[in-house]
């Protein structure tokens, strides 16, 4: 039975431990060949091999998306591996700062939307011939940061509503060309990442790793936190032709928490 995804080449970056991984993995099921970007060589290449084992196609491309030279080095690979590219996951973020405006400081603002925002930019430029001829889909990782002002995400916020604007923008600018340009803005993804941090608080507080979990899921409509499968699946949808007539929106995955 034919995948979601079923001979489609697909460029993921900021492929990290966690969401990055599981998309991969995902995009893989559904029958998609893969281009795995992040800084960290080993990272990639271990996933990639764990791939290619398992009976699917990845190719570990390390590259620096804030760096034009190595963007433009990445999309000649991917083309000359595959020879097309039919979507572009743009995953790769920052760690926010955790703290107000006051509290972080401008080199940490500088780089997080010369990362999250401005290399997304990049790469989405460099992949819009091959996108164009394809007739494919960008999908953009926005956060919940967008649907709330906590002080301790302002910096944070800053950048996933740049990245969500300029999402909208290309995706006026793109369309005519025929590519999709949507975002996925996730709640609190429970995987290994959240569940570190999540640790510390629990240390901090001298609580449960269980309480902190209640505590952050307790506004959601349905008590738990998203997955990252949860994620997944809604990028795997608007990637695919399922999504067809869908372009310039944001899907809001977050077990009800926020309403958009």
């Amino acid at each position: 039975m034919a995948g979601l995804l079923n001979d489609a080449v697909v460029v993921i970056t900021g492929v990290g431990p966690g969401l990055g991984t599981t998309l991969a993995r995902r995009c893989a099921d559904e029958g998609a060949s893969l281009v795995l970007v992040a800084r960290t060589a080993a990272r990639v290449e271990e996933l990639a091999s764990d791939i290619n084992a398992a009976g699917g196609r990845a190719l570990a491309v390390p590259t620096d998306i804030t760096v034009e030279a190595e963007v433009a080095e990445l999309v000649e690979t991917a083309l000359a591996a595959y020879g097309k590219v039919d979507g572009l996951i743009n995953n790769a973020f920052m760690y926010p700062s955790m703290k107000p405006f006051s509290g972080t400081d401008f080199a940490h603002i500088r780089d997080s939307l010369e990362l999250t925002v401005l290399g997304a930019l990049r790469t989405t430029q460099a992949f819009t011939p091959a996108l164009a001829q394809a007739r494919g889909s960008i999908v953009n990782l926005s956060s919940m940061v967008i649907r709330h002002s906590d002080p301790t995400y302002g910096p944070y916020k800053l950048a996933k509503s740049a990245l969500l604007a300029m999402s909208q923008s290309l995706a006026s600018e793109l369309g005519p060309a025929g590519i999709r340009v949507n975002s996925v803005a996730p709640g609190y993804i429970w995987g290994q990442v959240l569940q570190d941090y999540f640790a510390e608080q629990a240390r901090a507080a001298g609580c449960s790793i269980e309480d902190i979990y209640d505590a952050a899921a307790a506004g959601s409509d349905l008590k738990r936190l998203v997955t990252e499968d949860d994620v997944a699946s809604a990028i795997l949808f608007l990637l695919s032709s399922m999504a067809g007539g869908i372009t310039g929106q944001t899907l809001d995955v977050n077990c009800g928490e926020y309403k958009s």
